[in-house]
């Protein structure tokens, strides 16, 4: 959804700009063109292998200074931003999160993320992560390897899956990719062009292993935080009004995203049965998307992954103080 990331986060020249999700780089390797000829980039990725790639792919930007790598997560975006010195008080005009996986994390069988070829069970987004998918799913309870299916997934079969994991890995550990999403799969019909039996519990354990959900709560005060923060001038006068993009691929993901710019959209969080504001909230942001934008036919038909991605935006308002 590159057209649509640069529609809604306007790049402008000179401007300051933060991917937290760097990935395979094209969102930013686009934003560094927009904000041309001095504007610069803070590229954030908790893969240490995405933020290799992309060095080498944008070293030029990298070299003359116009593009900052680091290596964290997007829970830790204040800290980094304060770390790297990012904005030195300029102001910060727009932070992208693309929570999507990049081809090359997928399609690694190494990485473990999907099982269309066998590979260790691992899923961890940093591989400095102590946790793998394979430790929870040989050391948690049927009844905490049920509510991560349920929760997570969405999975209906959660109980069931849980169970025969239990009773599978007490003949041997499972180690690999492949033979869970059999097991998974077993006795469910699959029809081709249907999304694949294991599919929802792959996610549900991806997601269990990196704390995706917890993670992007804790990231959304930060973005507003720090477009806030750093879009006053010297006198208190917003210079620009930050933008913040975040594309989600799952519903819950895209849940927490809504639930928090319709929140921080209202000046009053009171109860309804309340006659007058106790609560001193005012609004934060202003809604840029009351519903999420979707790719396109011709994206899809050249991206198939792109199909159930959700854009959605807000600014920030002019009545911060």
């Amino acid at each position: 959804m590159l057209d649509e990331v640069l529609a809604y986060l306007q790049p402008k020249p000179g401007g300051l700009y933060i991917d937290g999700t760097l990935g395979g780089g094209g969102h930013t390797a686009a934003i560094l063109e927009r904000c041309a000829p001095d504007g610069k980039v803070l590229g954030i990725d908790t893969d240490s292998q995405a933020l290799a790639r992309v060095g080498e792919r944008l070293a030029e930007f990298v070299a003359n200074g116009r593009l900052i790598l680091a290596h964290g997560n997007f829970s830790d975006l204040a800290q980094i931003v304060e770390q790297t010195g990012f904005g030195d008080g300029k102001g910060v005009q727009g932070v992208l999160l693309d929570l999507g996986f990049s081809s090359d994390q997928m399609d690694n069988p190494d990485r473990g993320f999907a099982f269309s070829a066998d590979g260790p069970l691992d899923m961890r987004l940093n591989q400095e992560l102590p946790l793998t998918a394979a430790d929870l799913v040989n050391g948690a309870s049927e009844q905490e390897l049920a509510d991560i299916f349920w929760r997570y997934g969405e999975e209906s079969r959660a109980r069931q899956i849980a169970r025969r994991i239990v009773r599978e890995r007490e003949k041997a550990p499972i180690t690999r990719t492949a033979p869970l999403a059999a097991l998974i799969a077993a006795g469910v019909p699959h029809k081709h062009g249907a999304i694949h039996p294991a599919t929802r519990a792959f996610q549900a354990l991806r997601i269990a292993v990196n704390r995706e959900l917890e993670r992007l709560e804790t990231a959304l005060p930060q973005i507003v935080d720090v477009l806030e923060g750093k879009t006053k001038g010297d006198e208190g006068e917003s210079k620009e009004k930050g933008r913040m993009v975040i594309i989600a691929f799952h519903s819950l993901e895209d849940r927490i995203v809504k639930e928090y710019i319709r929140r921080e959209a209202k000046d009053c969080l009171c109860p309804p049965r309340l006659p007058v504001c106790v609560c001193g909230h005012k609004a934060r942001l202003r809604n840029l998307t009351n519903k999420p934008v979707t790719p396109g036919e011709q994206e899809i038909a050249s991206n198939p992954r792109a199909r159930s991605a959700k854009l959605r935006a807000a600014e920030i308002t002019q009545n911060n103080s």
